[in-house]
């Protein structure tokens, strides 16, 4: 455990895998949720093995206080404290890797500081709030109808959680878990378990709207992108993120079979080629 001063003083921490036993800069891995600890990414399938991988705990998260101004700990906000993380780290430009809903804070990132930028991952973006695509998530979620244990998450979603707090969005959580997965085996049952969510950060991240030529600055972004896609991913669908990789002038989009919303756990060698074949030619 690590610790960095965030944009407004306050000391915010991280996690830091393989710490001087592997060559060239960091990744940094924004977990999603939002507001999840990021004890659920793991090591990315190995990631942490051949790099320095850097997860910071979000505002409100895991060690990393929630500050009174929700603002603050917005996922628009955050990017002044992901910028504070690389002048720490003596980064003249970084890596960034965000899943899920931390890509909103990547992306945030990439448009308010692109010239820092050095790589952009976005593993499983929802990507409804930049795009007009129209969603396929109903029809990925139709596919899969007629199982007990996916019906029964379906059901979940539908109805929200039970109380507007940590333990009742947990417990809403471990009902749905199902859905973001292509399969429910055991191996997806253990990973969702290291699910653990804070609800106050949740709200607080989504506190701030993003402006709305943000789609538009994601096109000034020089950096290279990689896109990835789960075929059946029934959270942030397919078609919508195949939209949003195209706002980028320099971005490769990949798909990965038989997997979710979580393809470093359902997918980990397809993963871990797509990000390595992408991070190998990066300069810094």
């Amino acid at each position: 455990m690590t610790t960095y001063f965030g944009s407004d003083g306050a000391m915010l921490h991280y996690d830091e895998l393989n710490h001087g036993r592997a060559g060239g800069p960091p990744v940094v891995a924004l977990a999603g949720g939002a507001a999840m600890h990021p004890r659920y990414l793991g090591d990315l399938a190995g990631l942490g093995d051949a790099r320095r991988l850097i997860l910071p705990h979000l505002r409100g998260v895991g060690r990393s206080p929630l500050p009174e101004s929700a603002e603050t700990a917005s996922f628009w906000r955050q990017a002044e404290d992901i910028e504070q993380l690389r002048v720490q780290l003596g980064l003249d430009r970084m890596v960034l890797l965000g899943h899920s809903a931390g890509t909103r804070l990547a992306i945030s990132y990439a448009a308010r500081f692109p010239d820092r930028l050095a790589g952009l991952v976005l593993v499983t973006p929802p990507a409804g709030y930049l795009v007009d695509e129209p969603s396929d998530t109903p029809a990925l979620i139709d596919a899969r109808r007629g199982d007990p244990v996916f019906d029964t998450a379906v059901a979940a979603w539908a109805t929200g959680p039970g109380s507007h707090d940590d333990a009742g969005f947990n417990a809403w959580y471990r009902q749905v878990a199902p859905l973001g997965y292509a399969a429910w085996g055991e191996l997806e049952q253990v990973h969702a378990a290291t699910a653990l969510y804070s609800f106050a950060a949740n709200r607080a991240y989504f506190s701030v709207e993003p402006p709305a030529d943000l789609a538009r600055r994601l096109g000034e972004v020089a950096a290279p992108v990689l896109v990835l896609a789960g075929a059946q991913d029934c959270s942030a669908g397919l078609a919508p993120v195949r939209a949003l990789s195209r706002l980028f002038p320099s971005a490769e989009f990949t798909v990965i079979e038989r997997c979710g919303h979580h393809p470093w756990v359902e997918q980990p060698a397809a993963f871990r080629a797509a990000v390595d074949d992408f991070l190998r030619p990066l300069t810094f």
